[in-house]
């Protein structure tokens, strides 16, 4: 047991994956590759920087000093000329060059950004892999008819599938926003202290080509397609705002199913997996607490809670930058991804295994399907020269009746019998079954559901075949 503070998001939560993705060591060595970039890049445009020099840069990419930098840093309050130094001590032949015309933010921000573009890879592959269980599932039960909810409130039928459906629709919007984000990421790029590439205008004696060059170069060497044109000291705090409000979405996707699921493990419809030897409650041993999916609402609800900081932070930074972006940086944006891909983990472990109890969806179908069923049974009896509202008003009586039993005394639907006692509805016992079946009342829910996938999410799930079959990683 540690004696300090462990954040649960990692020791409980998230994937080893993203939280490697936002460690230090990941951090410090993607640095190191910017400051590679940098010297080579410089070199290739006729700077005085040697073969040698970039070779000793190479030698010690990933072997970082961590003892040396840590101290340093203790004595100047500076992050990043702390690990300049270190760097330095292991390359000495190119000390003098590291960093040459840069500014913190060269490496800071430039490699907060691919920090970010990474951490959205990831998602991107969880959230497929969700959108491949649903997709199977939806199929699965596209013609199982189940009673709708409005308000909570019985209502129309639908298909299991179909609701289903619902869930990867609200996926496949955030899928479409995560490639927006991610298509429109670019690099800070080198902007100089703020933003005019003053610096790197005197290295190369004014020639302004050379300097539009050296930014491009880098971009190629970081591997990616551009950079923003302009920039104060730091790239746009507002790209941090679209990446929290990508998040954001996903979490609000992802608690609307998990509410859907407790909901309906509640009506012992839908269930999330229950392991053999879990515990549901330590005092009541016969419990099946929908733990997973109360955990994706726990989670949902912390990323929906701290959107609204990058959106604060962009709206006050002050002409080309002030520092009170950087602690709420440090918090928010990790966290809002750590939490993400938990989200993701239990919701891929949960539709992987989802359990469908269709003896109870029959039977809270044909609790309800009396009252639904009247409307057919009415057209019925006019078409047999029936008066609509004399009829109409005997089906409103006895939908009171058979409301108060099943309210009231805690019987069965008895409807249909009263309507098959009295003579003045003129259709037959046999053509009221067949009124009662429940697929009457499904209307192209099965068909939706097909046209859907076969329009909407096929394509994505072909585009992305090599990332589906992802094994969830969940600690507890």
């Amino acid at each position: 047991m540690k004696d300090v503070y462990d954040n649960p998001l990692i020791a409980r939560y998230s994937s080893n994956e993203m939280a490697s993705n936002f460690s230090d060591d990941k951090k410090f060595k993607t640095w190191r590759k910017l400051w590679i970039a940098l010297a080579e890049a410089e070199a290739e445009l006729g700077l005085n920087i040697s073969k040698e020099q970039i070779e000793q840069l190479i030698k010690y990419k990933d072997d970082i000093n961590y003892d040396v930098a840590n101290m340093r840093e203790k004595e100047v309050k500076h992050d990043v000329m702390a690990h300049v130094y270190a760097y330095g001590i292991q390359a000495k032949k190119a000390k003098g060059i590291i960093h040459l015309g840069a500014t913190s933010c060269y490496v800071g921000d430039n490699a907060d950004i691919i920090i970010y573009n990474d951490a959205l890879d990831i998602v991107l592959k969880k959230i497929v892999c969700v959108m491949d269980n649903l997709k199977k599932f939806s199929l699965e039960y596209k013609s199982m008819p189940t009673l709708g909810f409005t308000h909570f409130q019985p209502a129309q039928l639908t298909t299991v599938g179909k609701r289903a459906s619902l869930w990867l629709q609200d996926l496949l919007l955030d899928y479409e926003e995560l490639q927006a984000v991610k298509d429109a990421i670019k690099l800070r790029g080198l902007k100089g202290t703020t933003g005019t590439q003053a610096s790197y205008l005197e290295l190369f004696d004014g020639d302004h080509n050379k300097v539009k060059r050296l930014e491009a170069l880098i971009c190629e060497k970081i591997g990616f397609k551009d950079v923003y044109s302009v920039t104060g000291q730091t790239y746009p705090r507002k790209l941090d705002t679209r990446i929290i409000n990508l998040l954001s979405s996903i979490a609000q996707s992802a608690y609307k199913f998990s509410g859907d699921l407790r909901l309906l493990q509640n009506l012992k419809e839908i269930e999330e997996p229950f392991a053999k030897s879990q515990i549901g409650s330590s005092a009541m041993a016969y419990k099946r607490n929908p733990m997973r999916s109360e955990r994706i609402s726990a989670l949902s609800r912390f990323v929906l809670s701290i959107a609204s900081s990058p959106a604060i932070t962009a709206s006050t930074q002050w002409f080309e930058r002030t520092l009170d972006d950087s602690a709420n940086k440090r918090l928010v944006m990790p966290q809002g991804f750590l939490a993400v891909d938990a989200i993701l983990n239990i919701y891929i472990n949960v539709t992987s295994g989802l359990v469908v109890y269709p003896k109870m969806i029959e039977k809270r179908i044909m609790g309800e399907l009396p009252f639904m069923a009247t409307e057919n049974i009415l057209m019925h009896c006019v078409k047999n020269g029936g008066d609509r509202q004399a009829l109409h008003e005997l089906i409103r009586d006895y939908s009171m009746m058979a409301g108060e039993q099943v309210k009231v005394y805690g019987k069965e639907n008895n409807l249909i019998d009263l309507i098959k006692k009295d003579e003045n509805f003129t259709i037959s016992d046999s053509e009221i079954e067949k009124t009662l079946k429940p697929e009457n009342f499904i209307g192209r829910s099965a068909e939706q559901v097909e046209e859907f996938i076969y329009d909407s999410i096929d394509p994505i799930l072909k585009r992305h075949r090599k990332l589906i079959g992802y094994n969830a990683d969940m600690k507890v």
